[in-house]
This record gives structure tokens, C-alpha cells and sequence, in this order.
């Protein structure tokens, strides 16, 4: 049993109801949670999805989201469509009307659930029925058509669930260093890890490339930026200086360095975009 919390936005831009809600014991390993939305909006939506540590799972049951990468290429992808670990920041948009459920996988868990080498969807936004074929669309028929979020998230767990246990297994050694390195906010001395699985350097490059999509320590920069972008949502003042070191920044010039990046422009600029109860961030373009 999941345990929801609907969160609802109403005001000139429009209004949004977001139900958000974390994964059942079995599959805590493979999702960091859902995120269930629908939109109706007076004009066009645009957000910048930040690049993080997780891998989108994104179902569609309205009108399909304009998907466009940080050199304008757009795509539009029947059922919904996965994007998959990156360093650039992109955007959706919709004309008004949006509904639908993002899965927010944990690298390891998309290993598992879609089979493939995970540099396959590493740096690309992939469409669902390429990967899933004909299960895609009645996965997303089956969630449309149930009457609650919570009835559409005990579907989603069930079709999850089996995924899972269809897939691949995940390399223990591979399992152990993303935990290292989420366990230390991504501040683990790569070096360190190697040595203490009884791998080179190279070796364990190799199997991040396979089972997770990027290297460690590209990972591990996500993994600082992820935290410090959680911080930005939860509201309140915000001291540049003490976040980067808070979130294992060597200084403020580093962590500045990491958001132009990601973002394409300073954490003060992102700030001024949070849109309110869990809304993301509008985007800048």
C-alpha cells in the first residue's frame, strides 16, 4: 500500500495536482518514487527537467509532451518515453493539457527493467513502445483507465514487479560502489572504490558503463548537483557559500561551475524558477 501525498496548485497560471508517493518495499531498490500529474493550463507549459541521478520513466494518458534536447531537436513519443542518465538539462512542454505518471528509476533498477546495456539510453530520451513494444500501450491504457492514483500505482508496482524478475542481474560489485558513493554524497575517492573491489580503474569504468550508463565519478558529480538541486526545492533563504560546502563542493566557484552546466546559468537563477507545490522549474528559454 502506497502512501500518497496529492499536492494541488490553482492560481492565474493555471493549476496543477501532483500525487506523489514513494515505491513498496520490493521495489524500493529499483524506483526513488512517483510522481502522478495532471495539468490544465490557460497556455503553453514549458520546465527545464534538470539532469540527476535518477533514469525518467515517463507514461503518458493525455495529450503527448513536446520533449526538446539543449539544441532544440524535438520529439514526441507515443505511450511515454525514457531519458536516461545525462549532463544536460532539457525541456518539456505541452499546449495546456498534460496528464500522466513519472517513474523516477534508480540507474540499477532500469538495468533491470528494460535489459539493456544502460549506455544504450544513457544521453537520450527513448521512446516507450521501442523499448516495450505492444506491453507500453497497454500499460498505459490500464493506468488511464483505473479510477485513483493510488488504484494506477498498485497497477504500476504489479507490471514493475514482473519486469524485475525478467531482467537481468545486477553486477554486485557495481551495486556496491553506487551505494558507496550515495552513502558519501558522492565525495568516495574513485581510486578507493577500485582498489577495494579488487579492480583497476579501467575494469570498473568499464562495468559503471554497462550497468549504470556513466562512469563513478561522473555519477558522483550528478549525485552533488542532485542534492544540492533538493535543497533549492524545499524552500527557504539560501546561503551559496554553506550549500557547497554543505554538499561537498570545494567552494562556491564549484558549485556555481556545476549548475551553469547543468543548468545554464547560476543557482540563484534557478532559484527564481521553482514553481510552487512540487510544479519543477519553468524553464528559462
Amino acid at each position: 500500500m502506497h502512501r500518497i501525498r496529492v499536492v494541488r496548485h490553482a492560481s492565474e497560471r493555471g493549476g496543477w495536482e501532483m500525487a506523489l508517493a514513494t515505491p513498496p518495499p520490493a521495489l524500493a531498490p529499483l524506483i526513488r518514487d512517483y510522481c502522478g500529474f495532471r495539468e490544465a493550463m490557460p497556455q503553453p507549459m514549458r520546465r527545464q527537467e534538470l539532469p540527476g541521478v535518477q533514469v525518467v520513466l515517463i507514461l503518458e494518458f493525455g495529450p503527448l509532451l513536446k520533449h526538446l534536447d539543449d539544441a532544440g531537436r524535438v520529439t514526441r513519443h507515443r505511450s511515454g518515453f525514457v531519458a536516461g542518465l545525462d549532463e544536460r538539462w532539457s525541456t518539456t512542454e505541452h499546449n495546456g493539457e498534460s496528464h500522466g505518471l513519472q517513474v523516477n528509476l534508480t540507474p540499477l533498477g532500469a538495468r533491470r527493467l528494460f535489459g539493456l546495456p544502460m549506455h544504450e539510453l544513457s544521453h537520450r530520451v527513448t521512446g516507450l513502445e521501442d523499448l516495450w513494444g505492444a506491453e507500453a500501450r497497454r500499460l498505459v491504457e490500464q493506468l488511464e483507465e483505473a479510477p485513483d492514483w493510488a488504484t494506477r500505482f498498485a497497477r504500476a508496482d504489479a507490471f514493475l514487479l514482473k519486469r524485475a524478475e525478467q531482467g537481468p542481474a545486477v553486477d554486485g560489485g557495481v551495486r556496491w560502489a553506487v551505494e558507496r558513493i550515495h552513502q558519501t554524497g558522492g565525495q568516495v575517492d574513485i581510486a578507493t572504490l577500485a582498489r577495494e573491489l579488487g579492480h583497476s580503474h579501467k575494469h570498473l569504468i568499464h562495468r559503471f558503463h554497462e550497468q549504470v550508463g556513466l562512469p563513478p565519478r561522473r555519477l558522483a558529480r550528478l549525485l552533488r548537483f542532485d542534492r544540492a538541486v533538493e535543497r533549492i526545492k524545499a524552500g527557504g533563504p539560501v546561503r551559496w557559500a554553506e550549500l557547497a560546502l554543505e554538499m561537498g563542493y570545494f567552494d562556491q566557484a564549484h558549485l556555481n561551475r556545476d549548475f551553469r552546466q547543468f543548468t545554464g546559468g547560476p543557482p540563484s537563477a534557478l532559484l527564481r524558477r521553482v514553481l510552487p507545490d512540487a510544479g519543477g522549474f519553468e524553464s528559462g528559454a
